[in-house]
């Protein structure tokens, strides 16, 4: 997406090396539809915010990036593959190069964090020890090696928050889907899960698709970069945001914005501008 839109007028997207693309892609239930002629791509290395308050079918469009939804109308491409009308089967392979974080992170209350963390290794039959070995290296990311035997009940809200992006982590993921991660969360727990994604890419540069209606969480997000002298995120000079950083809007199921966070502060589209007020 970078570099091929940078306007209020979606268009068509090229797809050549993109990780995610969306061509004209509409999806109803029992109403009006929920996405109508949704169009964009996310390429390596870029971070896709979808920005916007509830109800505009943010979490349905993250769905359906991995099949978990089929779109009425329209292709979806992971990862140069049309998913589209793959069989479940043919989806699982693809799914298992994604990584995602679920909203209020979704951990299972009967399992240690260890055993959370590494749940798709398990059901694979990883060894114990190699599966000891990169829990203890997801969490030593996130910065919770202490929480390994832990049940998720012991931990505080912006802990499971962790977990939750070191179980997204632990297979080493070519793609990452953020599903509203710091809803629910103080300002400064908010603050600490942002650095974290912010680490993420800048430390991996996973490609990833962030949803929230947190206008703080996205510029901070664009605004920062990891500093692994310093061990934390540190902002960028005044004036700078991250080149790879991107933003879609959804205004009653259409794609009304799709570019860059200068263009999107600039915004006429009245949607936009009451949104960001």
């Amino acid at each position: 997406m970078s570099g091929l839109w940078n306007s209020d007028s979606p268009q068509t997207p090229a797809c050549d090396g993109a990780v995610v693309a969306f061509n004209g892609v509409s999806i109803r239930f029992d109403g009006p539809p929920v996405l109508d002629d949704i169009s964009f791509t996310i390429r390596p290395g870029e971070t896709c915010v979808l920005l916007g308050p509830a109800g505009v079918g943010k979490s349905v469009l993250l769905k359906m990036v991995t099949g978990l939804l089929r779109p009425d109308r329209g292709s979806i491409q992971l990862f140069g593959e049309e998913i589209t009308h793959l069989p479940e089967e043919a989806l699982f392979p693809l799914r298992a190069r994604t990584g995602m974080v679920f909203q209020e992170g979704a951990l299972f209350d009967s399992l240690t964090v260890r055993d959370n963390v590494a749940y798709q290794l398990i059901q694979e039959r990883v060894d114990d020890e190699e599966i000891d070995r990169r829990v203890r290296e997801a969490l030593r990311f996130v910065e919770l090696e202490q929480t390994f035997d832990m049940l998720p009940s012991s931990l505080s809200g912006g802990m499971r928050r962790r977990v939750a992006i070191a179980r997204a982590l632990i297979r080493q993921p070519e793609l990452l889907l953020y599903d509203s991660p710091t809803g629910g969360l103080d300002p400064v727990t908010s603050t600490t899960i942002i650095e974290l994604i912010v680490k993420e890419r800048d430390v991996y540069q996973t490609p990833s698709l962030l949803v929230t209606h947190r206008l703080q969480d996205a510029f901070t997000l664009c605004s920062h970069r990891f500093d692994p002298e310093q061990g934390r995120m540190i902002p960028l000079p005044k004036g700078e945001t991250d080149p790879h950083a991107t933003f879609l809007m959804i205004e009653e199921g259409r794609l009304i914005f799709n570019g860059s966070l200068r263009n999107l502060v600039r915004s006429e589209n009245g949607f936009v501008r009451e949104f960001l007020e």
